[in-house]
């Protein structure tokens, strides 16, 4: 009980609601502060600073995609601390880590002069090589640790009732990451790209602080149970003590582990490949700029209103449903890659892709407590992690090696087709293993 509230003056116990609303809460925002490592928050940098270190674009994509691969190889490694050491340090640490890399990003043009001066060498090599390490330190402590530790911890607070709190995170975390390319613009127009994201990296290590005082690992440890069953004897008030707890080997030996997480997989590869490639992809077809940009706002409420919907859903139905309809978006989504120009091209892809979206975000967050309990949740939703961090990370270059190989982008609609066939068939046996 004192370890487990260390260095934080919050004692759960003690609060006058249930203190899984404000995990709930301060989980949530912590999700938020990954912005600075995830794709949506780097990507407003990329034309100032690839100027600024003199890189070409592939250059600088290039140096994304090798760091973001590097992250995805050891993010597993994040999942066993999470299960060892708790949500508070992981998350923690996370947070000064991801601080420090943000702060290093605002000082990359120094850092590449200094190197140069002191190798003697002018060349794009070695920017090249700072941003690689500089994006593997953003991608492993946003996008991957600091986003698995909230988002596990969240879930370990709730048991029966994970969906509609989930709903509620969803919807939230739908609107912050979307704004978020709009309020980054307006930090980088008003103090430069470097100021921007000094002030991201004092935020961060403002919100560390928090992260201390307000994370909470586990209920059990504060007297407390899933839902907010207040006891004096946990042990005789556990609703989970009944439910099998999976190690990572055991639950790599089902074959929903592997279902579920492809087509997770395959969402963060479609969804990074599209938003990466989207202008080319409408523009080799005949469509605008425009047209191009604004199919993500619808997609964005149907991805938001099914999430909503279905989260609240998740406590009653079975989720071997959200899979099947998760692959049926997946098909629209192929389907509409395939037929762009014609009249059922867009509200297909549309329509699927917000699918995909909206069902990830159920998925993602309760299929792997509810099908393998919480005591290694880290250690398994760390390796699920590496794949959709490794599927993101591919989606680019094999998107631009389609259309450079064969002028189009419609062989990954009959490619996605396939797989998603493949994975249907497959997932008629992926059930719960509870």
């Amino acid at each position: 009980m004192v370890s487990s509230n260390r260095f934080s003056i919050v004692n759960p116990s003690k609060s006058p609601i249930f203190y899984g609303y404000v995990v709930l809460l301060i989980g949530t925002i912590g999700i938020w502060a990954s912005i600075p490592g995830q794709t949506i928050g780097v990507s407003v940098f990329t034309d100032p600073v690839k100027d600024a270190l003199g890189l070409s674009r592939n250059q600088f994509s290039n140096a994304y995609m090798i760091g973001t691969i590097v992250s995805s190889l050891i993010i597993g490694r994040a999942g066993i601390w999470f299960d060892r050491y708790g949500a508070r340090y992981v998350a923690f640490f996370a947070a000064i880590v991801l601080a420090l890399a943000v702060l290093f990003c605002s000082w990359s043009v120094q850092i590449s002069n200094f190197f140069k001066q002191l190798l003697n060498q002018d060349t794009w090599m070695v920017p090249f090589v700072i941003m690689t390490f500089l994006f593997f330190m953003l991608r492993f402590a946003g996008q991957g640790v600091l986003t698995m530790a909230s988002r596990n911890m969240i879930m370990i607070w709730f048991d029966k009732n994970r969906g509609k709190v989930n709903a509620f995170s969803s919807v939230a975390l739908s609107f912050g990451f979307s704004s978020s390319p709009l309020w980054i613009n307006v930090l980088i127009e008003s103090n430069g790209w470097q100021g921007a994201w000094q002030i991201l990296a004092v935020g961060l290590l403002i919100f560390a602080f928090f992260v201390l005082q307000l994370y909470k690992n586990r209920p059990e440890e504060h007297g407390l149970v899933p839902d907010g069953v207040k006891t004096s004897k946990v042990q005789d008030a556990d609703p989970v003590t009944e439910t099998l707890q999976y190690t990572l080997p055991q639950a790599k030996a089902t074959r929903a582990f592997w279902m579920y997480g492809l087509i997770l997989a395959f969402n963060s590869f479609f969804i990074t490949g599209l938003a990466f490639h989207v202008v080319s992809i409408f523009g080799s077809e005949g469509f605008s700029k425009d047209d191009a940009i604004s199919i993500f706002l619808p997609g964005s409420v149907v991805a938001v209103t099914v999430s909503t919907v279905f989260n609240f859903l998740s406590d009653y139905l079975h989720l071997k449903l959200y899979l099947y309809l998760m692959i049926f978006g997946g098909l629209l989504a192929s389907v509409g890659l395939l037929f762009l120009p014609s009249v059922i091209g867009i509200p297909f892809l549309v329509g699927g892709f917000g699918l995909m979206g909206g069902f990830f975000a159920v998925l993602n967050a309760m299929v792997w407590p509810r099908f393998f309990g919480r005591t290694h949740l880290g250690a398994i939703t760390g390796k699920i992690m590496s794949f959709l961090i490794l599927a993101s990370a591919l989606a680019p270059p094999l998107f631009s090696l389609c259309f450079s190989t064969f002028d189009s982008y419609r062989p990954l609609g009959y490619l996605g087709l396939a797989f998603l066939v493949f994975l249907g068939i497959a997932s008629i046996k992926a059930n719960n293993p509870q």
